[in-house]
């Protein structure tokens, strides 16, 4: 499923003392079963951005292309476009409002039409999808579990419906080391399991070289560069005026380098520098 922005413009409160310029002339394109992630100071415009990709945000100008289809267009179907593309909120528990964690679930996909026996299987799937066994908390209130798990609910209620694209707003925001690292891995676990394009909003630098394949780097509603992990955080100094960073890792490398250490300073993941580090021991006779 494509996605495509073209010159995507977005202005707040348009004529009035309160206009504001959220978005300036995006252009983005999106291909099935890439894995995006999208980078920006606060107040960027990434929230701003991700809500036109359903239709939750109309743009003042440009176009928004799914599958074919001009969403702006008057008589496109909104409720279609929003079930191929979920979106998850920052704190996505706080929509939780049902008394067992099956009615929460099922809420999206009994909207959507479906026969009873397709709304439990899918709500079966959605909550296998997320680590959650569908026996053992099918029955419990949402509001009794702990955070990581509240989350990981209201991330199946999106996943009921089956969406083509998956798009997650600060997805580990508020949650202990051990509840962020779950949802990490069961959003691994989702594009492994169903090839699903996702959009990966953080401002984890680690979480974002360590899982995306690409980067989108929004600075003041302008989308100024695109590429790969290695691509885009190559360029410190580039990052470093726009308020990012790189990830600690790679500062690590940059500071043997520094030092006369003989390592690459492309190396962006724990894993990465391990390998580096071990074929310089070797190479210096240490091993």
């Amino acid at each position: 499923m494509s996605i495509i922005i073209k010159n995507l413009t977005h202005v707040y409160m348009p004529g009035t003392p309160f206009e504001s310029i959220a978005l300036k002339d995006i252009n983005w394109e999106i291909n099935d079963g890439e894995f995006w992630g999208l980078i920006g100071h606060t107040g960027s415009g990434k929230s701003t951005l991700i809500q036109h990709l359903n239709g939750l945000l109309k743009p003042t100008s440009g176009e928004i292309i799914i599958d074919g289809v001009n969403i702006k267009e008057k008589g496109v179907n909104l409720k279609e476009i929003r079930h191929k593309i979920g979106l998850v909120f920052q704190y996505p528990e706080h929509q939780l409002f049902e008394e067992t964690v099956e009615k929460d679930v099922a809420f999206g996909p009994k909207n959507m039409g479906l026969s009873d026996d397709e709304v439990i299987n899918r709500v079966k799937e959605a909550l296998e999808a997320v680590g959650l066994n569908y026996e053992e908390i099918k029955d419990r209130s949402p509001f009794e579990l702990s955070g990581g798990q509240m989350r990981r609910v209201a991330i199946a209620g999106v996943l009921a419906m089956k969406p083509k694209v998956l798009i997650l707003d600060e997805p580990t925001v508020g949650l202990d080391p051990k509840g962020r690292d779950e949802i990490l891995e069961e959003i691994v676990e989702l594009k492994r399991r169903y090839n699903m394009t996702i959009i990966l909003v953080s401002h984890s630098m680690e979480d974002i070289a360590r899982l995306v394949d690409k980067i989108a780097v929004l600075h003041k509603g302008r989308l100024i560069k695109c590429g790969t992990p290695k691509e885009i955080f190559k360029d410190r100094e580039s990052l470093s005026s726009i308020g990012l960073d790189i990830p600690q890792v790679t500062h690590l490398m940059y500071r043997l380098k520094e030092r006369g250490i003989d390592v690459p300073t492309d190396v962006l993941t724990v894993e990465e520098a391990k390998r580096a580090i071990l074929a310089l021991v070797r190479r210096k006779g240490y091993a």
